[in-house]
Parts: C-alpha cells; structure tokens; sequence
C-alpha cells in the first residue's frame, strides 16, 4: 500500500512544497499562539482559569 502511494506522489509535479506548507503553517500557529499565551493579561488569564469553579459553585446554589 504504501510503495503504491509513494509511487503515484512521486509522479505529482511539486509535491514537496506540500509538507513545506504543512510546516510553515504548523510553526505559524504555534509561534502566534506563544505570542498570545505571553501577552495576554494577567486578569483574563485569572478570570478564565476561575471559571470550572464558578460553575461549580453555581451549580451547588442551585441544588
């Protein structure tokens, strides 16, 4: 199965910038997502990380 499908990717024309473009692309969404876990403030962080507990604790009010 595989020799089949090596065989028919190598007869495609340009079929190696295709995992150029994979990679670029997979840096590119790691490298914006560092950036964005780095600036982010510090009170979103926090309000985010509270809100498991706040849906608990809402959850148990209600009961």
């Amino acid at each position: 199965m595989f020799k089949f499908v090596k065989g028919y990717m190598e007869t495609i024309d340009g079929v190696a910038t295709y995992p150029i473009i994979s990679l670029l692309i997979f840096f590119i969404f790691f490298m914006v997502l560092f950036l964005w876990v780095f600036t982010a403030s510090k009170e979103y962080i926090k309000e985010v990380s509270e809100l498991p507990m706040e849906k608990d604790n809402q959850q148990n009010l209600e009961l």
